[in-house]
């Protein structure tokens, strides 16, 4: 019930944000210390602790209040790379109102991560800052910007390991939340942390179960399509497949202590992902709209690469201000650096230079739905 605070000893006067009074919390506040005893108290044996300021490259002095992984998280949803998520494609190039894009596929990976942790144990604030920073890394266009930038990258361009290692570099985050990010993707080795696996298994939940709706939404697929086994074991619509998959992890978690799936439900997931993988992505449609966004961001990069001096100048929001005017034209340093700027752009952002800079025609250009 809502009724005026008693006056405290040391504060006199306090402003509430509702004319009719405010909310009686009680207690007190409880700083990051206590809260750090509390963690280590209710995780799990393997989960992962947060303590002091965490491992980072640059030492910081410890928050006051919140934890290393909470003021991680924190970074990560304040940060550039991850406001232009909403304006780079998932699987749609030019989404439509209600397609995701991968702003929102990364809230419903952290959505189905903080779930399964909760669940099992597990450092829920390290989970939610791994899974709202996995895709950071990801160039405009979608997955075909991996082919993209690859040939200009030595070792080629993995998401994975470019949103750790460069688009967020500048947040100094702890080693084990760059670690998750770094190697969420199957391909990659194993997560150095419970919470990293768990964001790995939330990725492909998330991805396989809102691509197909997307899908549905627009006519390409349909639910009924879907293999057997999947119907069978993971009812119908989004709501009902998440819960199946989140409580596959969390089955296997509760009898065996590992992260993993049950086989049942992980043999459905294999299933629907070979399906999306089959009948979404790699149709003739979808193969034509990668090869144009390949052109489309190979011929920024090289574009640039020839003007290193160019993008020192720019002023545009994607720009990474540490670049230097001393690269010289059609290096390596200067790849890498057309790399990194062509990489942080939005897909309108891009598209709009191929037109207005490279004079390509609508017609060259990435067609939506």
């Amino acid at each position: 019930m809502a009724t005026a605070p008693s006056e405290s000893p040391g504060l006199r006067h306090i402003r509430h944000a509702h004319d009719s009074g405010a909310n009686i919390l009680g207690g007190r506040l409880s700083d990051r210390e206590a809260r750090e005893e509390l963690e280590d108290a209710l995780l799990a044996p393997g989960a992962t602790r947060g303590i002091g300021a965490g491992d980072r490259a640059r030492p910081e002095t410890p928050d006051p209040v919140r934890t290393c992984f909470e003021r991680d998280r924190d970074r990560i949803l304040h940060s550039s790379a991850f406001r232009r998520l909403a304006g780079k494609t998932q699987v749609f190039v030019h989404p439509e109102d209600h397609q995701r894009t991968r702003l929102t596929h990364a809230l419903e990976v952290a959505q189905v991560a903080t779930a399964i942790s909760a669940a099992v144990g597990a450092n829920v604030a390290l989970t939610e800052a791994i899974a709202l920073g996995h895709d950071c890394g990801h160039g405009p266009g979608g997955h075909p910007s991996e082919d993209a930038f690859s040939q200009y990258v030595e070792g080629g361009y993995d998401h994975a390991v470019w949103g750790a290692d460069v688009a967020l570099t500048p947040l100094n985050l702890c080693a084990e939340t760059l670690d998750g990010i770094r190697n969420h993707s199957w391909s990659r080795p194993l997560p150095s942390t419970p919470e990293g696996e768990i964001v790995s298994w939330a990725d492909r939940i998330a991805y396989v179960c809102h691509d197909m709706e997307d899908a549905c939404d627009v006519g390409i697929v349909t639910d009924e399509m879907l293999p057997p086994v999947v119907l069978q074991r993971c009812g119908n619509g989004r709501s009902e497949r998440l819960r199946s998959f989140i409580g596959g992890v969390v089955e296997a978690v509760s009898l065996t202590g590992e992260i993993g799936m049950s086989e049942p439900m992980a043999e459905a997931l294999a299933e629907f992902r070979a399906f999306n993988y089959e009948r979404i992505y790699m149709r003739p449609a979808s193969v034509e709209q990668s090869r144009s966004v390949i052109r489309v961001l190979q011929a920024l990069v090289e574009h640039y690469a020839d003007r290193p001096d160019s993008l020192h100048d720019s002023q545009s929001p994607c720009a990474d201000r540490g670049r230097s005017v001393d690269i010289r034209p059609g290096s390596p340093e200067a790849y890498r650096a057309s790399v990194t700027w062509v990489g942080g752009m939005t897909d309108r952002y891009a598209f709009n230079l191929a037109r207005n800079v490279l004079g390509w025609h609508d017609s060259d250009l990435p067609r939506g739905i």
